[in-house]
């Protein structure tokens, strides 16, 4: 085989890693969708907040500093400790949970039954709500995150496959980083799945999606499923703010990630936790081959900024529900 085969072999591979990192952030949109029937506008700040959380535990930064140094007229900033990635992680994770209470406690638990564009709003407003907390909170300077998973090309890849392709090729260039993030997102996905279809709290959050009035008549707390799927939500946002923001650093561009997670869910459905992922490796392969193949010889480049919406707005013409998303019929 030529060597131009094997580069688009590269790129194809490269399409699967970028499409999990695409997927990584759909989940948390298509969890809180399948259990309380809200699309959360929040989600891609929720990965934001999170991964600016977990840098700021674990480089020992202080909490609102500029606002305690221009009240007190003090100038400090960290506590002069580190903490551990695991340590800061778990962290982490229980600000994330009583971020999920106070979502409930503030926010949904006043919107019971109100029309889906309401609850809509909501998250729009919560967004800008806790991206302004959290500039207040850690500060908006660009941030450096590392938990330890290794990055850059990965040696034994390139080694491995230099002699498929002649003089010409020296091996496929895969991120390891993006290696880690695929091999966490197959096991997140595997576990979510198990807990929606085999448990009873998972059959709970599918009951409260349907009908919030006929769950409360059954006996499930709405309040309850709403924060178990919200914390679980901020959990999936905070593996989602690591993958992202060890890759291209804590910013503000970070919460845009839930622009691209949009096609993925129109192509997945948005509410199948399986077709987040398969939506996931369509759009990552499909703008990275489209790329090669035709974007850069005819179009001059740049398709991949496009590509995914239009092949959404495609799927919205022909297959609005998605591949793997329940066909809604209303009878009138």
């Amino acid at each position: 085989m030529p060597a131009e085969f094997y580069y688009g072999v590269e790129v194809f591979l490269n399409g699967l890693m970028a499409g999990v990192m695409y997927s990584l952030v759909a989940l948390g949109f298509v969890l809180i969708f399948k259990a309380s029937g809200i699309f959360n506008y929040a989600q891609g700040v929720m990965a934001l907040f999170a991964a600016m959380t977990l840098v700021g535990f674990q480089n020992g930064q202080i909490p609102f500093a500029h606002l305690i140094n221009a009240a007190l007229g003090t100038e400090v900033h960290h506590f002069g400790w580190t903490l551990p990635a695991f340590v800061a992680i778990i962290m982490t994770l229980g600000v994330m949970l009583i971020f999920a209470f106070l979502v409930e406690k503030f926010v949904l638990k006043h919107l019971v039954n109100q029309e889906p564009i309401i609850l809509f709003m909501a998250t729009i407003g919560l967004a800008y709500f806790m991206e302004g907390f959290g500039d207040l909170m850690w500060n908006s300077d660009v941030k450096r995150l590392d938990v330890g998973i290794p990055k850059g090309g990965n040696i034994w890849v390139e080694e491995s496959t230099a002699f498929l392709g002649g003089e010409d090729f020296y091996g496929f260039y895969l991120d390891s980083l993006d290696i880690s993030a695929a091999l966490i997102a197959a096991v997140l996905v595997g576990a979510l799945v198990a807990f929606s279809q085999y448990t009873k709290t998972g059959r709970a959050l599918r009951a409260v999606a349907d009908d919030h009035q006929a769950a409360l008549s059954v006996g499930i707390s709405l309040r309850t499923i709403w924060v178990i799927v919200w914390a679980i939500a901020g959990f999936v946002a905070l593996i989602a703010g690591i993958m992202w923001g060890s890759k291209s650093g804590v910013q503000f561009s970070l919460s845009l990630i839930a622009l691209k997670a949009l096609p993925v869910l129109i192509l997945g459905g948005f509410t199948s936790i399986p077709g987040a992922i398969i939506g996931g490796f369509i759009i990552g392969v499909g703008e990275k081959m489209f790329e090669f193949l035709i974007g850069v010889p005819f179009l001059g480049g740049a398709t991949e900024n496009w590509f995914a919406y239009v092949l959404a707005m495609v799927f919205l013409v022909f297959r609005p529900q998605g591949l793997f998303g329940e066909k809604i019929i209303e009878r009138v």
